[in-house]
């Protein structure tokens, strides 16, 4: 799953260890899903979303149906 975690994070000026410790995973999660390597739970995407300062999911992450 395609996400704009990155974009949004540098905008905000918030590091990966940051955004990790503000919805309660490790920097590595958050590593894993700039680079598409996992697909967080919905909980997981909707703080996300919330700490990036977003009002929808989809701001976010790029849901894909092959996925």
């Amino acid at each position: 799953m395609e996400t704009k975690i990155r974009q949004f994070r540098h905008e905000k000026s918030i590091t990966q260890q940051e955004l990790a410790e503000s919805v309660g995973v490790t920097r590595q999660t958050i590593n894993a899903l700039e680079n598409a390597r996992y697909n967080p739970s919905l909980l997981l995407a909707y703080k996300i979303s919330k700490v990036l300062g977003k009002t929808s999911i989809e701001e976010v992450f790029i849901f894909d149906d092959d996925d």
